[in-house]
């Protein structure tokens, strides 16, 4: 079956099975990695990207569930050539390690910003995203640097 949605700001269809994850129709039909696959079972959350400006787990949401939606992942956030406030506060603050987590970490704080100005720690740390680097409190001064940006 056919699947219209907009990715990244251009408009796209798919064909592929309704239960598919977007996660895979991302990396495997339109060549999107910035989105991780870790867990498959929303724990993880490497694979957190933004549906209509929501932070979801792509690999439980499936491609009939985003129809006629916009999707954002780390490859869409930056805009004519500037980096996203989030991704530059992560370069700021030296974030990334191993780099895994790192796309979803960021678009789950560009989903936290967006309906909070001033996040607290326990906002920041409600994310629940999985760094296994333990960047942990890098990542919270990046999420609050790029709050000061915004």
């Amino acid at each position: 079956m056919e699947y219209d949605f907009t990715v990244n700001g251009q408009a796209v269809s798919v064909d592929a099975p309704g239960s598919l994850a977007l996660l895979w129709v991302l990396r495997d039909k339109l060549g999107l990695t910035g989105p991780k696959y870790g867990c498959g079972v929303n724990v993880c959350k490497a694979c957190t990207c933004l549906v209509n400006g929501k932070a979801v787990q792509t690999c439980v949401t499936s491609v009939a569930s985003v129809r006629g939606k916009k999707v954002t992942t780390i490859e869409g956030l930056a805009q004519g050539g500037q980096l996203h406030p989030v991704q530059q506060a992560w370069l700021d603050h030296d974030v990334a390690q191993c780099g895994f987590c790192q796309p979803g970490q960021i678009m789950a704080a560009v989903d936290l910003l967006s309906r909070t100005k001033e996040p607290t720690d326990a906002q920041i740390d409600a994310i629940e995203n999985m760094c296994r680097c333990g960047t942990y409190g890098r990542i919270r001064q990046a999420i609050k640097a790029a709050a000061q940006m915004l």
